[in-house]
């Protein structure tokens, strides 16, 4: 391994870790570009899905309770998203994946630019079961086609007015479970070579000591921050995403 390698995979481990400690989310958006430039797309896709899972553990351990008292509204999220993985997968022979990824950013810009700039953020209360089960699915499709999982699950927690706890008790699970069937399948087809697994032993302690730093800060933040956060990194996110495509 060379010293390049070592130093992009540190810092995209880290960029990773710290993301998805602190909000359950990004770090395919944050990590892919550093681990792109020194390794292969497979490659960087494999340890990626695989930090996920393992900062995805430590934050679901966090708001365990909060995941054990709503079980109901987790599976309507949950079930419908594992049902839309395969379809996903089935739907990369028949679509441009590239044109998915450049669609997806647009309206994570235009949704997060909207509501970064308003002062009040939106706050749906009600029960919306079949919306629920909805973005579920639909993020398990775009998990399976794109590895974009969280994109519209975290589009639509952010405007339900839930504590931080309850909010992260959806995504955080929701991502663990649809990211854990993407590294099945990628299992399967031999993704898991000896030179992935070594840039994974390298990349592991860097992201799970990453995550527990962003773990402290979500523990410190409010519930009204943290819901501006989820704002600013959609909006964030969609940015990277459009620039790594037209580039």
């Amino acid at each position: 391994m060379t010293g390049e390698q070592v130093f992009y995979i540190v810092l995209g481990a880290a960029a990773g870790g710290f993301i998805n400690g602190l909000a359950a989310f990004g770090t395919a958006l944050f990590a892919l570009g550093f681990f792109l430039t020194v390794m292969t797309p497979v490659q960087a896709v494999t340890v990626t899905v695989t930090l996920t899972i393992f900062s995805g553990l430590q934050g679901a351990w966090v708001v365990r309770h909060a995941m054990l008292e709503n079980t109901a509204r987790l599976a309507r999220f949950i079930v419908p998203g594992c049902l839309g993985v395969p379809l996903g997968v089935w739907s990369l022979h028949l679509i441009d994946v590239s044109v998915l990824k450049l669609v997806i950013a647009f309206f994570l810009i235009l949704y997060g630019g909207y509501f970064t700039w308003r002062s009040n953020l939106p706050k749906i209360r009600e029960k919306t079961p079949i919306i629920d089960a909805t973005v579920g699915f639909c993020g398990g499709v775009l998990g399976g086609a794109a590895s974009l999982s969280g994109a519209l699950p975290t589009m639509w927690c952010s405007v339900r007015g839930w504590p931080k706890m309850e909010t992260r008790a959806v995504l955080q699970p929701f991502n663990l479970v649809i990211l854990a069937g993407t590294a099945v399948m990628l299992g399967l087809r031999g993704a898991f070579t000896a030179q992935t697994l070594a840039f994974l032993l390298l990349a592991i302690p860097v992201s799970v000591i990453a995550a527990q730093i962003g773990i402290q800060v979500f523990r410190r933040i409010s519930d009204v921050f943290f819901r501006q956060l989820l704002i600013s990194l959609t909006l964030v996110s969609g940015c990277v995403l459009l620039i790594r495509e037209i580039l």
